[in-house]
């Protein structure tokens, strides 16, 4: 499943190296046009709107660049197109399964993003001790290296929640979700504290799918939903070891209806509230 692997995101596909070739030759691109412009990395931080340490793990081909990253780097360095250009030529994003990395990039565009869970808190809801914990657990094992690319990419992700604020974030979980306990008792309380946190964010909407429910629309399983800047409607679905983007807009409106139903089924945004605060509390 990507959110236990490596970015919802999975595992990267067997024997794949963590870094790739196009992703250094970016990094050294940026770099040197950073300091043709005289700029130290903490000097282009702040007018690329991201962090030194980002900047630097950009730099050395260790980060796969934001979208907006590369528009921002374009234009301040003044590169003539090369760091657009070389952006286009960039072949993978570590830390990111092969089969997540499309739906990914219609992620980060989306205009609203809807997902329904029942497996494991969603990725961009997870904490750093949550998502440690399904890593280190993950089979076959991974490296440390490998735990920490995939730590980097699930960071990456989550800043979509609070850089988008004018995309609308809907998540519909599972109760039992948080009953498990992943990673123990502490884990689950911060983690419960964390998604009441993002829950009171304007842009963001969190309803808890109640463990007792006569009717449920989601019993084929979880899915994904995204609205795209020109309005369209696309799906996700994913497994063990594959996801599948659903572009077929009659499947994509069963997939619509049955998020719809879940919507009506699921507790209320302020009693989904009320519920995670008690379960905070028991646990």
């Amino acid at each position: 499943m990507a959110d236990i692997g490596g970015s919802t995101g999975g595992a990267t596909s067997g024997g794949e190296p963590e870094f790739s070739d196009s992703l250094k030759a970016f990094g050294e691109v940026v770099k040197a046009f950073r300091k043709r412009a005289g700029l130290t990395q903490e000097e282009f931080a702040p007018l690329v709107c991201y962090s030194v340490p980002t900047i630097a793990s950009i730099e050395q081909g260790r980060r796969f660049p934001p979208a907006d990253f590369v528009e921002r780097a374009e234009v301040v360095l003044d590169a003539f197109g090369a760091i657009r250009g070389a952006a286009r030529h960039l072949s993978r994003r570590p830390g990111l399964a092969t089969w997540f990395r499309q739906w990914a990039t219609l992620e980060a565009e989306a205009v609203s993003l809807y997902t329904y869970e029942c497996r494991l808190v969603p990725g961009l809801l997870q904490t750093e001790a949550y998502a440690r914990t399904l890593f280190v657990n993950q089979l076959p094992p991974l490296g440390d290296d490998q735990v920490e690319v995939q730590m980097a990419a699930r960071t990456d992700r989550q800043r979509l929640l609070r850089e988008r604020p004018n995309t609308s974030y809907s998540f519909i979980l599972e109760s039992h979700l948080f009953d498990r306990q992943t990673g123990g008792r502490t884990v689950t309380c911060d983690l419960i504290s964390h998604v009441i946190e993002l829950a009171e964010l304007r842009n963001i909407e969190i309803q808890v799918m109640p463990i007792k429910r006569h009717d449920h629309a989601g019993l084929h399983g979880p899915m994904q939903l995204c609205e795209t800047p020109n309005n369209r409607w696309l799906g996700y679905c994913e497994g063990q070891e594959s996801g599948l983007l659903i572009t077929d807009p009659k499947v994509v409106s069963t997939l619509q209806m049955r998020y719809a139903r879940m919507r009506s089924q699921a507790l209320s945004l302020e009693d989904s509230l009320s519920l995670l605060r008690q379960m905070r509390g028991a646990v």
